[in-house]
């Protein structure tokens, strides 16, 4: 049972797979929180004239790890 749980744990394609969904997950809020700053705090908007271009180039950023994530979960699924 101990080698079991050892073998499981040293698992290093469940360790890459996690690490990866937990990056992509991390860069998708960190771009939704840039898109809530620039929608609702005049303080973002001053370094950012074209408020719409930002939020549309973040929400492209978002995108892309969204896709990535979803390719994670949907080819390289861990037990």
């Amino acid at each position: 049972m101990v080698e079991k749980k050892v073998k499981d744990e040293l698992d290093p394609r469940k360790e890459m797979i996690d690490a990866l969904k937990s990056y992509f997950g991390s860069k998708i809020n960190m771009h939704r929180i840039n898109i809530e700053v620039l929608l609702t705090k005049n303080v973002g908007v001053a370094e950012h004239p074209d408020v719409m271009t930002t939020v549309e180039e973040e929400l492209s950023r978002m995108a892309e790890y969204h896709d990535k994530l979803e390719m994670l979960r949907e080819y390289f699924r861990t037990v």
